[in-house]
């Protein structure tokens, strides 16, 4: 029988309610050079990308300049930080539901597209650090999501195989990148989802479907 032994967690939207910084970050940094990312965008194409596909993205289709990319980008990197450190706060149904999952023998991870320092400051401000063996951000990695590099990279750490992980994600670029890497994937809606008993109920219904 096979059994579910690790979890692996996208960042924003799933532990943290981060969609919004990113969001009102980047356009903070792009109004300094008269271009914006509209809400529609933001849900349809932007959600869940890294911060240098979505660059790309609005040189192709907005003629960004490509020489504005990295200043941009530290510019966005240095308004999110703003915001984490003033809204990033810990969520006792998370802290909940790692400790007793940590306690129970589970691995756990995050995998996202924001980058190393991001992941360790929000996670440190939310007081989940300790009960995570590990990080892989879009530094880590040749391709972010929707490409399953970070969900592969990750699975192969633990090592395991794909059917005994259990990947938690909230947006289109970030199911698709987990349903790549062959694991199992609870896929939320809210960042309350995420709490022990959902995470439990999840991991006994694919147990029961890996057994069929």
């Amino acid at each position: 029988m096979i059994k579910i032994k690790a979890i692996i967690f996208d960042m924003d939207g799933v532990l943290i309610e981060a969609k919004d910084w990113h969001y009102k970050a980047l356009n903070k940094a792009l109004k300094l050079f008269g271009m914006e990312i509209s809400r529609y965008e933001h849900l349809t194409t932007f959600d869940g990308l890294p911060t240098k596909d979505k660059l790309k993205i609005l040189s192709l289709d907005k003629g960004l300049p490509l020489s504005l990319h990295n200043f941009i980008n530290e510019l966005k990197q240095q308004y999110t930080m703003e915001i984490v450190h003033s809204l990033c706060k810990p969520r006792f149904y998370h802290e909940y539901a790692l400790s007793r999952l940590k306690n129970e023998g589970y691995k756990m991870a995050v995998c996202s597209n924001s980058i190393r320092n991001s992941i360790e400051v929000m996670m440190k401000k939310s007081a989940l650090e300790n009960y995570l063996d590990f990080y892989i951000s879009n530094e880590d990695v040749k391709k972010g999501k929707p490409d399953p590099e970070m969900y592969i990279k990750a699975i192969e750490k633990l090592g395991l195989k794909a059917r005994e992980c259990m990947i938690v994600e909230d947006n289109e670029n970030g199911i698709k990148a987990a349903k790549a890497s062959g694991a199992n994937v609870m896929i939320v809606n809210e960042v309350d989802e995420v709490n022990y008993e959902n995470i439990k109920n999840h991991i006994f219904k694919f147990e029961k479907e890996l057994k069929c």
